[in-house]
């Protein structure tokens, strides 16, 4: 296990997984920068733990702020070795529901925000020969709901995109995780998601039910987001991090559930997927 101090640099910590880690962290004796969208929240976090965690205004769907937040850093510090993308929301709605305005905000936050933080400080890595990048998915990355397909859209592209990203540095001694939660009692299915304008009656026994049952569960999710939070860290602490980190039984238990799916599928079609070759 490595334990010596690190520069984190985490996006959205307003609550939930990105506050919860940003304290384990601190607490654990590393430097924390957490990104906040208003600047009272800024202040909020530095002060949180005196000389640990410093807030920095940063908006991830306004590219051009992300290079002056690296340079702030590495003006400080000279380094960043650890690098969380969090900051995101959920849009709920039926895929017919959801506008092309709502899915693009979607898109825009949960994937291109990922993509541009990521993308600036991979040549900070890169020159440094080390860093760990751990991108916060979803158990919704991997498997879908009715509901939640933009969302599940959003999730699956982080999803792969990371997945060549972690080829990509495997040789220059970056690692690179996928966080995949579970239900956790954070605000992410209830103030902190975002309903589609329309709703279709059609679609209230399929869509329309999941998204009251997990608006509904808002507040009493099993996760708990300090486990997570310790989770995570040692993952961070690893001599040989994972691609993937499910966190919670219930996120186990999908994983699985779409593991056997896909099994079930390939045996019960492979004759008619293999006779698609030329013949020789």
């Amino acid at each position: 296990m490595i334990t010596s101090s690190r520069i984190w640099l985490i996006t959205g910590v307003s609550g939930g997984l990105g506050r919860a880690l940003a304290l384990e962290a601190a607490q654990n004796g590393n430097i924390v920068f957490g990104t906040l969208r208003k600047p009272g929240q800024a202040e909020e976090f530095t002060d949180l733990i005196h000389g640990k965690t410093f807030g920095i205004q940063l908006d991830v769907n306004k590219h051009d702020q992300i290079g002056p937040v690296l340079t702030h850093i590495l003006d400080q510090f000279g380094r960043i070795d650890v690098l969380v993308n969090n900051a995101g929301y959920g849009l709920f709605g039926a895929a017919e529901e959801v506008s092309m305005s709502e899915a693009r905000e979607q898109m825009e936050t949960n994937f291109f925000g990922v993509l541009a933080v990521t993308q600036a400080v991979l040549p900070i890595m890169r020159s440094q020969r080390s860093g760990h990048i751990l991108q916060v998915s979803s158990i919704a990355g991997l498997s879908s709901n009715p509901g939640l397909g933009l969302y599940n859209a959003s999730k699956f592209a982080l999803e792969g995109f990371t997945e060549a990203l972690y080829l990509e540095t495997k040789d220059l001694n970056i690692s690179v995780t996928l966080v995949e939660p579970g239900p956790f009692r954070t605000d992410w299915a209830g103030s902190s998601s975002v309903r589609s304008a329309r709703v279709i009656p059609d679609y209230d026994s399929t869509a329309g039910k999941r998204i009251r049952a997990i608006n509904g569960i808002s507040g009493k999710q099993p996760g708990d987001p300090v486990k997570a939070a310790k989770a995570i860290i040692t993952v961070v602490n690893s001599e040989k991090p994972p691609l993937r980190l499910a966190l919670g039984k219930i996120a186990i238990d999908v994983i699985r559930k779409k593991i056997n799916l896909l099994e079930r599928e390939l045996n019960e079609w492979e004759q008619l997927s293999v006779d698609t070759g030329f013949e020789e």
